[in-house]
């Protein structure tokens, strides 16, 4: 089969680190189909690189197709660019499909967490336009997922909510986990200690971790208000979060200066995988106080480097960690600084993290890779009657 993958939100983040590695190893286990990736100029050299760079047979061809998603042009030229090439079937590894293509394809969906969280908070957007772009998304998606041939989950937790909001009925619906990178959970230690020591200027601090973006669903506030309950007991006690700068950062940054909290709360940015596997190995623990998640790939991360994980007693979140975390109830900040002061003072079962460490072993890149493959070819199998 001739095979695209819509990979123009290929970078080191959420979505992007989802197509990346499963670019990587379906180019290691994959020898009997040709792909083709479609990518933004500006990534066309790294995907390049990836490629080329892996051991791997190499039948994978590069376009260029620098369309933002969720445009106009997304939905008129991208069309023609997929259908100039011939392909046998698409991969849409996000939700945003050109409602024009008419050939066959499947989508991954990671959440409907937009479904939840509807409200102009979650937006920079003036209200009415952030009213019409939820409009628009909640048809683009059910639309997009009603035509796709196969629709990805990444848990049953969201496979729950596709059927519940979107009215896919469950056949139609494959659950494939995600999971962490392997160089996250093999840690370059000496020059990633480096790292930690230099940023958080304190020599081996101790230190709770958040990582990823702060958008409201994340309920960050609320763990800020645990934190300072926290320091009451240990002022010296550091929370770090490691995530990419954007307007969401900027307004947590000045919720933390209003506070008064810049000596302890220490905004990180990006961190690079070796980096970030060395935050997981030496923090108190990793906090997700998250509302609702898809998936919940740091807890994955964390249990994978042998970090406590401290958890919202969230779907998603149980179905990942099992009973391999301590959960609090994310609404209730007195219970969240509880449980950060329980992991300050290893108040806990310490076999916790020896068993989430052998959970996360059930998930990886690999596997991924080749369920989706699976899905690939039944899809070829039944576009082409046989």
């Amino acid at each position: 089969m001739r095979i695209g993958i819509d990979a123009r939100l290929f970078d080191q983040t959420g979505v992007g680190r989802y197509i990346t590695n499963l670019i990587k190893n379906l180019q290691e286990i994959d020898y009997k189909n040709d792909y083709v990736l479609f990518v933004k100029n500006e990534d066309y050299e790294n995907v390049k690189f990836q490629i080329s760079s892996r051991q791997g047979r190499n039948k994978f061809q590069i376009i260029k197709a620098d369309i933002k998603w969720h445009s106009i042009e997304e939905q008129i030229k991208f069309p023609y660019i997929l259908e100039r090439e011939n392909l046998d079937l698409v991969h849409f590894p996000y939700f945003s499909v050109p409602i024009l293509y008419k050939r066959p394809y499947i989508i991954t969906i990671h959440d409907l967490i937009i479904h939840h969280f509807p409200t102009g908070k979650a937006s920079t957007l003036p209200g009415h336009l952030y009213i019409l772009k939820i409009l628009v998304y909640k048809y683009v998606i059910k639309r997009a997922a009603q035509k796709a041939k196969k629709v990805i989950s990444v848990s049953n937790s969201t496979k729950e909510e596709i059927m519940d909001h979107l009215k896919i009925p469950q056949d139609k619906i494959k659950v494939i986990y995600e999971a962490a990178d392997q160089q996250i959970s093999n840690p370059k230690s000496q020059i990633a200690n480096k790292s930690i020591n230099t940023k958080s200027k304190i020599q081996n601090p101790k230190y709770f971790l958040f990582v990823g973006n702060v958008y409201p669903h994340k309920n960050t506030e609320r763990m800020i208000k645990a934190f300072e309950i926290l320091l009451k007991y240990f002022p010296d006690t550091l929370l770090f979060f490691a995530g990419k700068q954007d307007y969401f950062y900027t307004r947590l940054e000045k919720i933390i200066k209003d506070e008064g909290l810049a000596n302890n709360v220490r905004l990180l940015g990006f961190v690079q995988d070796e980096n970030l596997a060395a935050l997981y190995k030496n923090a108190v623990a990793l906090v997700v106080p998250s509302l609702m998640e898809g998936f919940g790939l740091p807890a994955l991360e964390a249990m994978a480097n042998k970090c406590l994980v401290l958890a919202s007693s969230i779907p998603a979140l149980k179905e990942v960690c099992q009973k391999n975390a301590i959960y609090f109830d994310p609404y209730d900040i007195d219970d969240i600084a509880g449980k950060m002061k329980m992991a300050y003072l290893k108040d806990f079962d310490g076999e916790i993290i020896e068993r989430a460490f052998e959970r996360s072993k059930e998930f990886s890149c690999e596997k991924m890779a080749e369920e989706t493959l699976r899905v690939y070819e039944n899809m070829g199998i039944l576009t082409n009657g046989r």
